[in-house]
């Protein structure tokens, strides 16, 4: 028999996430000496100390009580979802759902697959957030997002990944590049020439490996964060770059065109996944939206 409460792991979370028993209570509405009595008696019935109180500054979690908190909500989120399934009789998809997104996708698929999901689930909101990779892994594994939009490159095994669509690398060149007008581009035609690159994990390492698998060694001479900046360097004809995101339009910010071209070589196609914590049970907020998502890819498979 269980003898915590979902009362006592609330409280426990309010205080987590807030740092301080004082805040809890007040962001509860209830008394602070409520929350802390039940703080007291989930330790007391665990075994375990969830936090060090530290009388000027609030508490903070024990190693114990960070592994803890993560199962926590977990397990309100799943209660929360256990009560609307219940009280929706037409089983109307109601809450909201955390997400992240990858900073190159968002701006190309987030706007359709937000809009579209929450038009067909009026009960349903969503928080959006673009991180780079390495934010959205840490976010996932701390339960700030319950779902993100990234590349399946250099992820966890602790992090359960969906398959939504492949995209093949190309080459970006200006209007003007002598290989412009070519059907297909070869990288060691290429190589020896100015490389604008992509620098964002693990974006970095994934065109940087391509040269490698081809035996060849760029000729970094520009990079950035962006891809509209690695565009329009392109576009000015500062260097050529390879790129997976496929933005809509061939024009740069400032007005410049630029040219796509396939690679001759067979390279690995990368893969846009929709991530979630592996140990997390997923709400069924979260598997509609993946759903959704994986629907949605494949009606949509021209992007790619």
């Amino acid at each position: 028999m269980l003898n915590y409460t979902l009362r006592q792991l609330e409280y426990f979370a309010a205080a987590a996430s807030l740092g301080s028993i004082v805040r809890a209570a007040e962001h509860l509405n209830v008394s602070q000496p409520s929350v802390s009595t039940a703080i007291s008696k989930l330790e007391d019935q665990l075994g375990v100390q969830l936090f060090l109180r530290q009388h000027a500054h609030g508490v903070a979690l024990t190693s114990s009580g960070r592994r803890l908190f993560r199962e926590a909500r977990d397990m309100l989120r799943q209660a929360e979802d256990f009560y609307d399934s219940a009280r929706s009789v037409d089983s109307a998809l109601t809450g909201n759902l955390a997400l992240g997104c990858f900073l190159t996708l968002g701006p190309l698929f987030m706007p359709a697959l937000v809009t579209l999901f929450t038009q067909a689930n009026p009960g349903a909101t969503i928080s959006l957030k673009e991180a780079n990779q390495d934010d959205l892994i840490s976010g996932l594994s701390s339960g700030r997002f319950d779902l993100a939009l990234l590349y399946d490159l250099e992820v966890p095994s602790s992090i359960r990944t969906t398959p939504l669509a492949r995209f093949a690398p190309y080459v970006l060149l200006s209007e003007d590049h002598p290989m412009a007008k070519e059907e297909r581009v070869d990288l060691h035609e290429l190589a020896g020439e100015p490389f604008v690159l992509l620098d964002v994990p693990p974006s970095r390492n994934y065109f940087l490996g391509l040269f490698h698998q081809a035996g060849l060694e760029p000729n970094v001479t520009f990079s950035s964060p962006s891809i509209e900046m690695v565009r329009g360097l392109v576009g000015r004809g500062i260097g050529y770059s390879m790129l997976v995101t496929r933005p809509k339009g061939d024009i740069t910010y400032d007005g410049l065109r630029i040219v796509t071209r396939p690679l001759t070589q067979n390279f690995t196609n990368s893969t846009i996944s929709l991530a979630r914590p592996g140990s997390m049970r997923p709400t069924r907020l979260m598997d509609a939206f993946e759903n959704f998502c994986q629907t949605w890819f494949e009606d949509n498979q021209a992007l790619a």
